[in-house]
């Protein structure tokens, strides 16, 4: 996803999420581990799925 998705899904002006990368830091760095989380639990879903997946074949 990228800076101008992020702002979009934010319902903000991509300028805003700059000026807040420059002028507010903390809050962008909360806002882009916000984004990294839902990143890694999306992953970890798949990764689960396909381990059981892996598990039932194994079972046959």
């Amino acid at each position: 996803m990228t800076q101008r998705d992020k702002a979009i899904y934010l319902d903000l002006d991509p300028k805003t999420l700059r000026n807040w990368r420059k002028n507010k830091p903390n809050l962008y760095k909360i806002i882009m581990l916000g984004f990294a989380f839902e990143d890694v639990v999306k992953k970890s879903k798949e990764n689960y799925e396909e381990l059981e997946k892996l598990a039932g074949e194994l079972e046959k």
